[in-house]
């Protein structure tokens, strides 16, 4: 959970100083999501093809959300194929 970005989608209930629009992905391969941005703290795992929301790309890292998962955290934005 961020305290500065949230999905659009939540605006009427969450605020927060900016909001994105989500891109959905989908995982190229078996992937961990990660609570931090250094990618060292694992919170789950990925299956190749599963959905993955986009809120923010940086550096080598992806922010989103997974939601088969219910889970919010940070991947390697190099396993991303995005869902057009």
């Amino acid at each position: 959970m961020r305290g500065d970005l949230a999905d659009v989608r939540l605006a009427d209930q969450v605020f927060a100083p900016h909001y994105a629009a989500a891109l959905p992905t989908r995982a190229r391969e078996r992937m961990t999501v990660f609570g931090d941005r250094t990618r060292r703290e694992p919170i789950g795992e990925l299956a190749a093809g599963a959905m993955f929301d986009v809120l923010e790309l940086a550096g080598d890292h992806a922010w989103g959300r997974a939601p088969d998962l219910g889970l919010v955290g940070y991947v390697d934005r190099t396993k991303l194929d995005a869902c057009i």
